[in-house]
């Protein structure tokens, strides 16, 4: 990160004009100065109770040394505060004016050093929380340059399928297989392409709190059943065994259309991590004043620098698989249950499989 320090405090920013010397700084301290020597010769006359007999000349000249006096004093006093402006305040200000410039520029890299470094004043929690603006808008850069990166790549492979095998059936010799062929992998092609972007327009709304829980209280293990019965074809396809362990009445008050995304997201990857004649467990129960929900496999599992990343828009740690998803789901899963208010913990060793186990207040 590039750092704005003491280079910046000859900074000189066109939109602000400031002279060593203020007229109006000046006026205030001269009418400061008159005040204060008016006081003083009331007081003094007040005080000593002598009659003091006039001398006109004397007089004048007095007051001529007094006039250049209290104008002395207050271009000194004058100057004295513009420079203690500058090396108190404008320094600080300085170096912000830099930075936010740099930042209008589009450059989020950039940090300001601080005044002080033990004792700390209002211009130092000033810029400490710019560096952590600053700080937050360089990662959400760097994350939409990423995100764009990741979409273009995703949606670039299922139209490369598409057109490739379009380009295949425009040959008039292909026989009735071939077409078959070439028209069901354009039609999964197309398939992954709306899911894909679907799953991004979901994201995009839930990281931009376009959704909100709508809260109704229901049977959370009815819920589960119902997901699980959709992947009916799935599981008897590969011969996978099915092992549940659900309570009766776990009644909750959620979002019931967020958490099915929830837990069809996750029997989606369990089912498809899982290998044929593997088995996936489901179980659903109350533990102190949580809903606790538990989807584990034995597909391929994951390793300790995998697991960090699972929840990461697009990650997708086990690439001999990747051709199956897009990353995004894990993703939606994280988001709705941060929505909700809940938690998830993952559980995997390479080899032995996968647990995911979701909490939901109840």
């Amino acid at each position: 990160m590039r750092q704005i320090n003491e280079k910046a405090d000859n900074y000189k920013d066109k939109r602000v004009r400031r002279s060593i010397l203020s007229f109006t700084s000046f006026l205030e301290y001269f009418a400061l100065a008159s005040f204060i020597v008016t006081c003083c010769i009331i007081m003094f006359i007040n005080v000593s109770g002598i009659n003091i007999s006039i001398d006109i000349p004397n007089v004048r000249m007095a007051a001529l040394y007094t006039f250049g006096d209290v104008i002395f004093f207050g271009i000194v006093f004058a100057v004295f505060d513009n420079v203690r402006h500058t090396v108190t305040i404008g320094r600080p200000i300085n170096r912000l004016l830099k930075a936010t410039s740099c930042i209008i520029k589009g450059d989020f890299s950039v940090q300001v050093k601080p005044i002080h470094r033990k004792k700390k004043n209002e211009f130092d929690i000033l810029i400490d929380d710019f560096n952590k603006m600053a700080q937050e808008l360089n990662s959400i850069e760097t994350l939409r340059n990423d995100f764009i990166a990741n979409v273009s790549h995703e949606l670039k492979t299922p139209l490369s399928v598409i057109q490739n095998y379009a380009t295949l059936l425009q040959d008039p010799d292909i026989d009735t297989e071939k077409k078959k062929e070439y028209t069901k992998a354009i039609s999964d092609a197309s398939k992954n392409l709306s899911e894909l972007i679907t799953n991004i327009l979901k994201l995009n709304k839930l990281e931009n709190q376009q959704i909100f829980a709508q809260t109704t209280t229901f049977d959370l293990g009815e819920q589960i059943c119902d997901c699980l019965l959709e992947f009916e074809p799935v599981w008897e396809k590969k011969n996978i065994d099915i092992v549940n362990e659900i309570d009766e009445n776990v009644l909750i008050k959620s979002d019931d259309a967020l958490l099915k995304l929830v837990w069809n997201n996750l029997f989606s990857n369990a089912f498809k991590f899982t290998d044929d004649n593997g088995t996936v467990s489901v179980s659903v129960k109350k533990e102190n004043n949580y809903a606790v929900v538990s989807v584990s496999d034995t597909g391929c599992g994951m390793n300790e620098e995998v697991l960090p990343h699972i929840f990461e828009k697009f990650y997708q740690g086990d690439s001999s698989h990747s051709v199956r998803g897009n990353g995004l789901g894990l993703s939606l899963v994280k988001r709705i249950i941060d929505i909700v208010d809940g938690k998830i913990e993952v559980e995997s060793e390479p080899g032995k499989g996968s647990k995911f186990t979701v909490y939901i207040k109840l």
